[in-house]
């Protein structure tokens, strides 16, 4: 499963996943900076399976119903690897359960 780690979370995290997901930052794919509308549509034309983001925001600004992409967000104190540690498995889980595209939230 190709997962996509945005500029929100550090991207030290990629190695809390299980070595079956294939895992990108948005900096290695060369999107830094890029705008949440045309990042969600590069994902998925790149076939992502999910993006990984603590944008909160995210599902309000955007038309998330038309894209192909699962968007996860990682909601803790702060964005730093060990708060965002203790939410892998339950982001992994959301994964690997979830039939349905959509906004999936994960907390402390």
């Amino acid at each position: 499963m190709k997962l996509l780690l945005d500029e929100s979370i550090p991207r030290r995290l990629a190695r809390y996943f299980p070595d079956t997901f294939e895992i990108h930052t948005v900096v290695e794919m060369g999107w830094a900076g890029t705008k949440n509308g045309v990042l969600l549509e590069l994902a998925a034309k790149h076939n992502f399976h999910a993006l990984i983001t603590a944008d909160q925001g995210i599902a309000h600004q955007q038309n998330l119903e038309s894209l192909p992409l699962t968007v996860i967000v990682m909601i803790a104190h702060r964005t730093r690897v060990q708060e965002l540690q203790a939410l892998v498995s339950s982001v992994v889980d959301v994964l690997r359960n979830e039939t349905s595209i959509g906004v999936y939230r994960v907390a402390v």
